[in-house]
């Protein structure tokens, strides 16, 4: 029987199991939309392209599963750049569908024509132009493969008008084959070895573990291998909650923000183990510094990111979770007394710490929520201070409960992504920790929130400035603040949030915070919490720019020089 193209797209996404998407219609998607009104797929209609990227993105690292977004042709499809570059950074599995002008009208500047295969190629694990409607089931089936499969990230689908409106018998395939793309997923068992010998005789191992870890489902196997060999664990911001932030082996986040005993165990460490972490600048501060002391292993499924960065001892290409479950039975029983014993010594002299002085600051802040949720949360941070004082202070102890925008560092990013994940995850609290600036950025995205019925928390951290851009420009800059100031024209978030229909609550005393909060979780509605916080609060421990892990700036010692 003889379907349009449209048809033959829903019906492919309905063979991927596709609950929901996240779009906004226009010209060259109205064949699809008018399919989609009839579907069982649930679409949920965002407030700009932007947030439903960005909300495709939330709900597939909530979930574990792909998120979908639509948008249509031209300014609809370059709306999606920012949210697939961000996908692509962090190797979230997305499937971006895009609506594109006629075959014939390719490459005639046509009204509201973009080239998004091409603007797209650098930031998408791949994407197609469909040309021929025959070819959608084979496409789709495709992307879903590539997108979920090897090292994830985003796939774009490009859907000429033409195309989803001409006939066809759509024929849908029982497997894929993609003679060029054969992902390992199994290490190589002699490197796996290598890996035991070097954990039996080291006397100082770490545990780097980054968002590879919780793609793979690898947490598991990591706290196995943690507590049989003894082993002190510090994640990425991406692998926060791969690992209990609670158990006495976690050293917490490592990197400029990081904390002191990760970044000083990193340093001293005679064995780095990295699992599905890429050595980023923001982990490894000074490379030709970084780790100098320890032999290095690193287990990625990527080939391209071993020895990108740092030299590697022992390199193994595969999936964490088959390398661990791999290595696991090679490893024996240890203990190592004394550098335990020298890791909890960093610990209790240098725990992440802030001025209490009476007055409302953004830690207060962070703490009562890690209290009042004891990690049965969602939490989803912006991007900047709110984002570091989240990652230093809350403890997630499952994978897939801590979200945030790690490569590409999107403001704006928090929001939807929050959306998403409530989206995914129904009867789970979800808290988006903002800045005043980033939720700025997406702040239309409370309309989508709303009309619904998404009942997505968030919490501002409002100091009235871009606060980490104003950090550097005090510490860096000789304190002139060139345009982040945003106290004069901030909007007041309590009226805007009652305008979309949304619960706003401003808390500017310390001893209103937990209330609040309190109240806030309690109702079932978008709520907008605005803490009026101090203007030039700083995150500490910072690594400078250029600096070394174990040259790390803290408050008390600028306090001292008199710089804060």
């Amino acid at each position: 029987m003889k379907t349009t193209g449209a048809a033959a797209l829903i019906e492919a996404l309905l063979n991927q199991d596709v609950e929901v998407v996240f779009g906004y219609p226009g010209g060259a998607v109205l064949p699809l939309y008018d399919i989609l009104l009839d579907s069982p797929i649930r679409h949920i209609l965002t407030r700009h392209e932007q947030g439903a990227a960005h909300a495709a993105d939330g709900y597939a690292r909530a979930t574990g599963k792909p998120g979908i977004c639509i948008a249509t042709s031209g300014p609809g499809a370059t709306n999606l750049v920012t949210g697939l570059a961000n996908a692509y950074m962090d190797s979230i599995p997305i499937i971006a569908i895009t609506g594109q002008v006629a075959t014939d009208m390719i490459g005639r500047d046509s009204f509201q024509e973009a080239d998004i295969t091409g603007i797209t190629m650098p930031i998408t694990k791949h994407n197609y132009l469909v040309k021929d409607a025959k070819d959608i089931p084979r496409i789709v089936k495709e992307a879903f493969h590539i997108a979920t499969t090897g090292r994830p990230g985003p796939v774009l689908i490009d859907f000429p008008k033409d195309v989803s409106t001409a006939q066809t018998k759509p024929s849908h395939p029982e497997k894929v084959e993609l003679p060029g793309y054969k992902p390992t997923y199994d290490g190589h068992i002699m490197q796996i070895q290598r890996v035991a010998k070097a954990i039996q005789h080291a006397s100082r191992p770490v545990l780097y573990v980054g968002g590879g870890v919780i793609s793979s489902g690898a947490s598991e196997e990591i706290l196995k291998l943690a507590e049989i060999c003894d082993i002190p664990v510090t994640t990425t911001l991406m692998g926060l909650g791969a690992f209990p932030a609670t158990h006495p082996l976690s050293l917490g986040m490592l990197g400029m923000h990081g904390t002191k005993p990760a970044n000083y165990a990193v340093c001293e460490c005679d064995l780095l183990i990295a699992v599905g972490a890429r050595f980023d600048d923001r982990v490894t501060g000074k490379i030709d510094s970084f780790a100098t002391k320890a032999k290095i292993v690193h287990i990625d499924i990527d080939p391209a990111e071993i020895g990108k960065n740092v030299r590697v001892d022992i390199p193994v290409v595969g999936d964490a979770k088959r390398v661990l479950g791999a290595l696991l039975p090679l490893v024996k029983k240890k203990s190592h007394d004394e550098w335990r014993e020298q890791v909890e010594r960093w610990k209790a002299q240098f725990p992440i710490e802030y001025i209490k002085d009476g007055r409302l600051r953004p830690q207060m802040v962070v703490e009562a929520i890690a209290e009042l949720t004891q990690g049965n949360a969602i939490i989803t941070t912006e991007v900047g201070q709110n984002q570091m004082w989240a990652a230093q202070i809350l403890k997630p102890v499952r994978p897939r409960t801590f979200i945030s925008s790690g490569g590409l560092g999107t403001m704006g990013f928090g929001f939807p992504a929050a959306i998403g994940a409530q989206v995914g995850c129904p009867d789970m609290l979800v808290i988006d920790i903002a800045g005043d600036g980033s939720f700025q950025m997406n702040i239309q995205e409370l309309a989508t929130a709303v009309g619904h019925h998404l009942p997505v928390k968030v919490a501002i951290l409002n100091n009235g400035y871009l606060g980490m851009v104003r950090q550097w420009q005090e510490l860096f800059y000789g304190g002139r603040y060139s345009y982040t100031s945003l106290a004069n024209a901030n909007p007041d978030f309590v009226k805007l949030a009652e305008a979309y229909g949304a619960v706003g609550m401003r808390v500017t005393e310390p001893d209103e915070v937990k209330d609040a909060l309190r109240e806030a979780f309690k109702l079932d509605q978008v709520v907008v919490l605005d803490f009026r916080v101090e203007p030039e609060e700083n995150v500490f421990p910072m690594v400078p720019p250029g600096g070394t892990l174990d040259n790390m700036l803290v408050g008390s010692q600028l306090r001292e020089e008199g710089k804060q």
